[in-house]
Protein backbone atom coordinates (compact mmCIF):
# COMPACT_ATOMS: atom_id res chain seq x y z
CA UNK A 1 0.00 0.00 0.00
CA UNK A 2 1.36 3.41 -1.01
CA UNK A 3 0.28 6.36 1.14
CA UNK A 4 -0.50 9.44 -0.97
CA UNK A 5 -0.90 13.14 -0.18
CA UNK A 6 -2.21 15.58 -2.80
CA UNK A 7 -1.78 19.33 -2.45
CA UNK A 8 -4.11 21.12 -4.87
CA UNK A 9 -6.48 18.16 -5.08
CA UNK A 10 -9.31 20.25 -6.54
CA UNK A 11 -7.21 21.64 -9.39
CA UNK A 12 -6.64 20.16 -12.84
CA UNK A 13 -3.57 18.05 -11.98
CA UNK A 14 -5.01 17.21 -8.56
CA UNK A 15 -8.27 15.90 -10.00
CA UNK A 16 -6.39 13.75 -12.52
CA UNK A 17 -4.20 12.43 -9.70
CA UNK A 18 -7.31 11.44 -7.74
CA UNK A 19 -8.59 9.70 -10.86
CA UNK A 20 -5.40 7.62 -11.06
CA UNK A 21 -5.63 6.76 -7.35
CA UNK A 22 -9.30 5.78 -7.59
CA UNK A 23 -8.49 3.21 -10.30
CA UNK A 24 -6.27 1.21 -7.93
CA UNK A 25 -7.43 1.60 -4.34
CA UNK A 26 -5.80 -1.72 -3.40
CA UNK A 27 -2.45 -0.04 -4.00
CA UNK A 28 -3.05 3.61 -3.08
CA UNK A 29 -4.42 5.10 0.13
CA UNK A 30 -5.12 8.84 0.11
CA UNK A 31 -4.08 10.18 3.53
CA UNK A 32 -4.01 13.96 3.15
CA UNK A 33 -5.20 16.64 0.74
CA UNK A 34 -5.61 20.35 0.29
CA UNK A 35 -8.81 21.64 -1.30
CA UNK A 36 -10.22 24.76 -2.95
CA UNK A 37 -12.88 27.27 -1.92
CA UNK A 38 -15.50 25.42 -4.00
CA UNK A 39 -17.68 23.65 -1.42
CA UNK A 40 -19.43 21.44 -4.00
CA UNK A 41 -16.15 20.19 -5.45
CA UNK A 42 -14.64 19.78 -1.99
CA UNK A 43 -17.58 17.71 -0.74
CA UNK A 44 -17.41 15.49 -3.80
CA UNK A 45 -13.75 14.69 -3.06
CA UNK A 46 -14.30 14.16 0.67
CA UNK A 47 -17.23 11.86 -0.04
CA UNK A 48 -15.13 9.72 -2.40
CA UNK A 49 -11.98 9.43 -0.30
CA UNK A 50 -11.62 8.78 3.43
CA UNK A 51 -8.69 11.05 4.22
CA UNK A 52 -7.13 11.64 7.63
CA UNK A 53 -6.15 15.31 7.23
CA UNK A 54 -7.50 18.02 4.94
CA UNK A 55 -6.37 21.61 4.42
CA UNK A 56 -9.04 24.15 3.45
CA UNK A 57 -8.26 27.38 1.58
CA UNK A 58 -9.48 29.46 4.57
CA UNK A 59 -10.87 28.78 8.01
CA UNK A 60 -14.25 30.35 7.21
CA UNK A 61 -16.07 27.03 6.71
CA UNK A 62 -14.09 25.04 9.24
CA UNK A 63 -17.08 24.35 11.51
CA UNK A 64 -19.19 23.08 8.58
CA UNK A 65 -16.54 20.62 7.44
CA UNK A 66 -15.70 19.44 10.95
CA UNK A 67 -19.38 18.73 11.61
CA UNK A 68 -19.95 17.03 8.24
CA UNK A 69 -16.78 14.92 8.35
CA UNK A 70 -16.03 14.28 12.05
CA UNK A 71 -13.33 11.68 11.33
CA UNK A 72 -11.16 14.10 9.34
CA UNK A 73 -8.70 16.54 10.88
CA UNK A 74 -9.23 19.92 9.20
CA UNK A 75 -6.61 22.67 8.98
CA UNK A 76 -6.49 25.78 6.82
CA UNK A 77 -4.35 28.33 4.98
CA UNK A 78 -0.61 28.26 4.43
CA UNK A 79 0.00 26.80 7.88
CA UNK A 80 -2.47 24.04 7.05
CA UNK A 81 -0.53 23.14 3.90
CA UNK A 82 2.55 22.70 6.06
CA UNK A 83 0.60 20.49 8.50
CA UNK A 84 -0.51 18.22 5.66
CA UNK A 85 3.01 18.13 4.21
CA UNK A 86 4.50 17.36 7.63
CA UNK A 87 1.94 14.69 8.60
CA UNK A 88 3.89 11.91 10.38
CA UNK A 89 2.98 9.06 8.03
CA UNK A 90 5.56 8.75 5.25
CA UNK A 91 4.47 8.34 1.65
CA UNK A 92 4.37 10.27 -1.63
CA UNK A 93 3.31 13.91 -1.67
CA UNK A 94 1.92 15.08 -5.02
CA UNK A 95 2.48 18.82 -5.18
CA UNK A 96 -0.15 20.03 -7.67
CA UNK A 97 -0.37 23.56 -6.27
CA UNK A 98 -0.12 26.51 -8.64
CA UNK A 99 2.63 29.06 -8.14
CA UNK A 100 5.04 29.88 -5.35
CA UNK A 101 2.72 28.55 -2.63
CA UNK A 102 4.13 25.08 -3.31
CA UNK A 103 7.69 25.79 -2.16
CA UNK A 104 7.49 25.68 1.65
CA UNK A 105 5.16 22.62 1.78
CA UNK A 106 7.58 20.77 -0.51
CA UNK A 107 10.50 21.52 1.79
CA UNK A 108 8.51 20.45 4.86
CA UNK A 109 7.40 17.22 3.17
CA UNK A 110 11.01 16.40 2.27
CA UNK A 111 12.09 17.06 5.86
CA UNK A 112 9.35 14.68 7.08
CA UNK A 113 10.71 11.89 4.85
CA UNK A 114 8.14 11.94 2.04
CA UNK A 115 8.93 11.35 -1.61
CA UNK A 116 7.83 14.25 -3.82
CA UNK A 117 5.86 13.83 -7.05
CA UNK A 118 6.38 17.36 -8.34
CA UNK A 119 3.92 19.08 -10.64
CA UNK A 120 4.65 22.49 -9.10
CA UNK A 121 7.55 23.62 -11.28
CA UNK A 122 7.86 26.95 -9.43
CA UNK A 123 9.37 25.06 -6.47
CA UNK A 124 12.52 24.18 -8.43
CA UNK A 125 12.60 27.47 -10.33
CA UNK A 126 12.72 29.44 -7.08
CA UNK A 127 14.83 27.16 -4.92
CA UNK A 128 16.20 24.34 -7.05
CA UNK A 129 19.57 24.17 -5.29
CA UNK A 130 18.01 24.15 -1.82
CA UNK A 131 15.39 21.55 -2.77
CA UNK A 132 17.85 19.13 -4.37
CA UNK A 133 20.19 19.51 -1.39
CA UNK A 134 17.31 18.63 0.95
CA UNK A 135 16.35 15.62 -1.20
CA UNK A 136 19.89 14.26 -0.84
CA UNK A 137 20.07 15.08 2.88
CA UNK A 138 16.82 13.31 3.79
CA UNK A 139 17.19 10.44 1.32
CA UNK A 140 13.85 10.90 -0.46
CA UNK A 141 12.91 10.66 -4.14
CA UNK A 142 12.04 13.62 -6.39
CA UNK A 143 9.65 12.28 -9.02
CA UNK A 144 8.83 14.65 -11.92
CA UNK A 145 5.19 14.85 -12.97
CA UNK A 146 5.36 17.40 -15.82
CA UNK A 147 4.93 15.47 -19.06
CA UNK A 148 8.22 16.77 -20.48
CA UNK A 149 10.29 15.95 -17.42
CA UNK A 150 8.63 12.58 -16.98
CA UNK A 151 9.55 11.82 -20.59
CA UNK A 152 13.18 12.82 -20.04
CA UNK A 153 13.31 10.85 -16.80
CA UNK A 154 12.16 7.72 -18.61
CA UNK A 155 14.50 8.17 -21.57
CA UNK A 156 17.53 8.87 -19.36
CA UNK A 157 16.90 5.81 -17.18
CA UNK A 158 19.88 3.41 -17.22
CA UNK A 159 21.85 5.71 -19.53
CA UNK A 160 25.31 7.10 -18.76
CA UNK A 161 25.13 10.85 -18.36
CA UNK A 162 28.54 11.20 -20.03
CA UNK A 163 27.04 9.69 -23.19
CA UNK A 164 24.39 12.45 -23.45
CA UNK A 165 25.02 15.35 -25.81
CA UNK A 166 21.84 17.28 -24.96
CA UNK A 167 18.28 16.93 -23.73
CA UNK A 168 15.41 18.36 -25.74
CA UNK A 169 12.07 19.64 -24.44
CA UNK A 170 9.19 20.03 -26.87
CA UNK A 171 6.75 22.95 -26.84
CA UNK A 172 3.32 23.13 -28.46
CA UNK A 173 3.51 26.92 -28.72
CA UNK A 174 0.27 27.40 -26.82
CA UNK A 175 -2.97 29.07 -27.77
CA UNK A 176 -1.43 31.70 -30.08
CA UNK A 177 1.32 29.64 -31.68
CA UNK A 178 0.31 30.57 -35.24
CA UNK A 179 -0.05 34.31 -34.57
CA UNK A 180 2.62 36.91 -35.25
CA UNK A 181 3.66 39.32 -32.53
CA UNK A 182 1.66 42.05 -34.26
CA UNK A 183 -1.44 39.86 -34.10
CA UNK A 184 -1.02 39.45 -30.33
CA UNK A 185 -1.95 43.08 -29.68
CA UNK A 186 -5.68 42.44 -29.32
CA UNK A 187 -5.98 38.81 -28.19
CA UNK A 188 -8.52 38.10 -25.45
CA UNK A 189 -8.43 36.13 -22.23
CA UNK A 190 -10.98 33.70 -23.65
CA UNK A 191 -8.73 33.04 -26.64
CA UNK A 192 -5.68 32.61 -24.41
CA UNK A 193 -7.38 29.91 -22.35
CA UNK A 194 -8.07 27.70 -25.40
CA UNK A 195 -5.03 25.43 -25.45
CA UNK A 196 -4.97 23.33 -28.65
CA UNK A 197 -3.71 20.09 -27.05
CA UNK A 198 -3.99 20.01 -23.26
CA UNK A 199 -6.67 20.51 -20.63
CA UNK A 200 -4.94 22.49 -17.89
CA UNK A 201 -5.53 25.14 -15.25
CA UNK A 202 -5.77 28.83 -16.15
CA UNK A 203 -2.27 29.89 -15.05
CA UNK A 204 -0.38 27.14 -16.82
CA UNK A 205 -2.47 27.69 -19.97
CA UNK A 206 -1.49 31.37 -20.03
CA UNK A 207 2.12 30.44 -19.28
CA UNK A 208 1.99 28.12 -22.27
CA UNK A 209 0.77 30.94 -24.51
CA UNK A 210 3.60 33.27 -23.41
CA UNK A 211 6.10 30.37 -23.47
CA UNK A 212 7.04 31.20 -19.88
CA UNK A 213 5.90 27.69 -19.01
CA UNK A 214 8.67 26.30 -21.21
CA UNK A 215 11.16 28.68 -19.62
CA UNK A 216 10.20 27.42 -16.18
CA UNK A 217 10.57 23.85 -17.46
CA UNK A 218 14.09 24.55 -18.74
CA UNK A 219 15.17 25.73 -15.28
CA UNK A 220 13.34 22.80 -13.68
CA UNK A 221 15.11 20.35 -16.02
CA UNK A 222 18.47 21.85 -15.08
CA UNK A 223 17.84 21.09 -11.41
CA UNK A 224 16.22 17.69 -11.97
CA UNK A 225 18.84 16.22 -14.29
CA UNK A 226 21.92 18.35 -13.67
CA UNK A 227 22.58 19.43 -17.27
CA UNK A 228 24.00 22.91 -17.96
CA UNK A 229 21.69 25.23 -19.85
CA UNK A 230 23.64 25.02 -23.11
CA UNK A 231 22.80 21.29 -23.16
CA UNK A 232 19.05 21.88 -22.76
CA UNK A 233 17.27 22.61 -26.04
CA UNK A 234 13.65 23.54 -26.76
CA UNK A 235 11.87 22.88 -30.05
CA UNK A 236 8.38 23.55 -31.38
CA UNK A 237 6.18 20.50 -31.86
CA UNK A 238 2.53 21.27 -32.63
CA UNK A 239 1.10 17.84 -31.96
CA UNK A 240 2.37 17.31 -28.36
CA UNK A 241 3.04 13.64 -29.08
CA UNK A 242 6.79 13.64 -28.45
CA UNK A 243 7.33 15.09 -24.97
CA UNK A 244 11.07 14.78 -24.52
CA UNK A 245 14.13 13.64 -26.45
CA UNK A 246 17.73 12.83 -25.58
CA UNK A 247 20.52 13.18 -28.14
CA UNK A 248 23.59 11.02 -27.49
CA UNK A 249 27.16 11.71 -28.49
CA UNK A 250 27.18 8.74 -30.90
CA UNK A 251 24.54 10.41 -33.07
CA UNK A 252 21.54 8.40 -31.86
CA UNK A 253 18.44 9.88 -30.30
CA UNK A 254 15.77 8.48 -27.95
CA UNK A 255 12.33 9.94 -27.41
CA UNK A 256 9.26 9.39 -25.25
CA UNK A 257 5.88 9.56 -27.00
CA UNK A 258 2.34 9.37 -25.64
CA UNK A 259 -1.11 10.84 -26.05
CA UNK A 260 -1.68 14.23 -24.39
CA UNK A 261 -3.03 13.00 -21.08
CA UNK A 262 -1.49 14.10 -17.77
CA UNK A 263 -2.66 10.87 -16.12
CA UNK A 264 0.24 9.11 -17.85
CA UNK A 265 3.11 11.03 -16.18
CA UNK A 266 1.14 11.19 -12.91
CA UNK A 267 0.72 7.42 -12.90
CA UNK A 268 4.35 6.83 -13.86
CA UNK A 269 5.45 8.78 -10.77
CA UNK A 270 2.97 7.09 -8.42
CA UNK A 271 3.54 3.52 -9.68
CA UNK A 272 7.31 3.92 -10.06
CA UNK A 273 9.32 1.74 -10.56
CA UNK A 274 6.42 -0.16 -12.13
CA UNK A 275 4.05 0.87 -14.92
CA UNK A 276 0.26 0.95 -14.96
CA UNK A 277 -2.19 -0.24 -17.62
CA UNK A 278 -3.60 2.57 -19.78
CA UNK A 279 -6.68 2.15 -21.97
CA UNK A 280 -5.75 4.49 -24.82
CA UNK A 281 -3.16 3.73 -27.46
CA UNK A 282 -1.14 6.26 -29.38
CA UNK A 283 -1.78 6.35 -33.11
CA UNK A 284 1.23 7.66 -34.97
CA UNK A 285 0.32 10.32 -37.48
CA UNK A 286 2.23 13.11 -39.18
CA UNK A 287 4.45 14.95 -36.71
CA UNK A 288 6.19 18.27 -37.25
CA UNK A 289 9.17 19.85 -35.53
CA UNK A 290 10.44 23.40 -35.91
CA UNK A 291 13.36 25.23 -34.34
CA UNK A 292 12.44 27.53 -31.47
CA UNK A 293 11.86 31.17 -32.44
CA UNK A 294 13.19 33.25 -29.54
CA UNK A 295 12.13 36.50 -31.23
CA UNK A 296 8.54 35.26 -31.25
CA UNK A 297 8.80 33.94 -27.69
CA UNK A 298 11.18 36.31 -25.85
CA UNK A 299 10.24 35.07 -22.38
CA UNK A 300 11.78 31.68 -23.13
CA UNK A 301 15.07 33.35 -24.10
CA UNK A 302 14.96 35.38 -20.88
CA UNK A 303 14.33 32.24 -18.82
CA UNK A 304 17.55 30.72 -20.19
CA UNK A 305 19.46 33.89 -19.30
CA UNK A 306 17.94 34.04 -15.82
CA UNK A 307 18.65 30.36 -15.21
CA UNK A 308 22.30 30.79 -16.16
CA UNK A 309 22.70 33.80 -13.83
CA UNK A 310 20.89 32.00 -11.00
CA UNK A 311 20.71 33.53 -7.55
CA UNK A 312 17.45 35.35 -6.85
CA UNK A 313 16.70 36.18 -10.50
CA UNK A 314 14.68 32.99 -11.11
CA UNK A 315 12.53 33.93 -8.10
CA UNK A 316 12.10 37.47 -9.45
CA UNK A 317 11.10 36.14 -12.87
CA UNK A 318 8.69 33.61 -11.42
CA UNK A 319 7.11 36.14 -9.03
CA UNK A 320 6.71 38.73 -11.78
CA UNK A 321 5.11 36.13 -14.04
CA UNK A 322 2.77 34.92 -11.30
CA UNK A 323 1.60 38.45 -10.53
CA UNK A 324 1.28 39.41 -14.21
CA UNK A 325 -0.75 36.32 -15.10
CA UNK A 326 -3.15 37.04 -12.23
CA UNK A 327 -3.53 40.61 -13.50
CA UNK A 328 -4.23 39.35 -17.01
CA UNK A 329 -6.77 36.82 -15.75
CA UNK A 330 -8.57 39.58 -13.83
CA UNK A 331 -8.63 41.91 -16.85
CA UNK A 332 -6.20 44.50 -15.46
CA UNK A 333 -3.53 44.20 -18.18
CA UNK A 334 -3.26 43.05 -21.78
CA UNK A 335 -1.62 39.82 -22.90
CA UNK A 336 1.60 41.48 -24.12
CA UNK A 337 1.93 43.47 -20.89
CA UNK A 338 2.77 40.16 -19.19
CA UNK A 339 6.07 40.19 -21.06
CA UNK A 340 6.72 43.85 -20.30
CA UNK A 341 6.19 43.40 -16.57
CA UNK A 342 8.47 40.36 -16.38
CA UNK A 343 11.27 41.91 -18.43
CA UNK A 344 11.22 45.18 -16.48
CA UNK A 345 11.20 43.36 -13.15
CA UNK A 346 14.29 41.37 -14.09
CA UNK A 347 16.13 44.39 -15.51
CA UNK A 348 15.42 46.50 -12.41
CA UNK A 349 16.52 43.91 -9.84
CA UNK A 350 20.04 43.67 -8.46
CA UNK A 351 20.75 39.98 -8.21
CA UNK A 352 21.83 38.20 -5.02
CA UNK A 353 23.71 34.92 -5.43
CA UNK A 354 23.24 31.96 -3.06
CA UNK A 355 20.01 33.18 -1.44
CA UNK A 356 18.57 31.56 1.66
CA UNK A 357 15.06 30.13 1.73
CA UNK A 358 13.97 33.24 3.66
CA UNK A 359 15.49 35.48 0.96
CA UNK A 360 13.52 33.60 -1.68
CA UNK A 361 10.20 33.78 0.17
CA UNK A 362 10.53 37.49 1.03
CA UNK A 363 11.59 38.42 -2.51
CA UNK A 364 8.70 36.47 -4.02
CA UNK A 365 6.18 38.23 -1.77
CA UNK A 366 7.68 41.68 -2.34
CA UNK A 367 7.82 41.38 -6.13
CA UNK A 368 4.27 40.08 -6.39
CA UNK A 369 2.88 42.80 -4.09
CA UNK A 370 4.77 45.58 -5.84
CA UNK A 371 3.52 44.54 -9.29
CA UNK A 372 -0.04 43.95 -8.11
CA UNK A 373 -0.21 47.32 -6.36
CA UNK A 374 1.16 49.13 -9.42
CA UNK A 375 -1.04 47.57 -12.10
CA UNK A 376 -4.28 46.63 -10.33
CA UNK A 377 -7.11 48.82 -11.58
CA UNK A 378 -8.94 50.65 -8.82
Amino acid sequence: MKLIYVLGAAGSIGEQTLDVISQDQDLFQLVGISLSSDRIKNKSILDRFKVEICCLRTGDDLAFYEQTYPNVRFVSGDSGLIEVASYPKKGILVNALSGSSGLIPTMKAIESGKDIALANKETLVMAGDLVTQAVRKYGVKLLPVDSEHSALWQVLKDEKIDDVKKIIITASGGSFRHLTRAELQNVTLQDALKHPNWSMGAKITIDSATMMNKGLEVIEAHHLFGFPYHNIETILHDESVVHGLVAFKDGTMKASLSVSDMRIPIAYALYYPNRFTYSKHLELTHMSFKPMDFNRFPLLKIAYEVGIQGGLLPTVMNAANEAAVKLFLSGDISFLEIETIIIQSIQNYKNILHPTLEDIILTDRWIQKEITDRYRKR
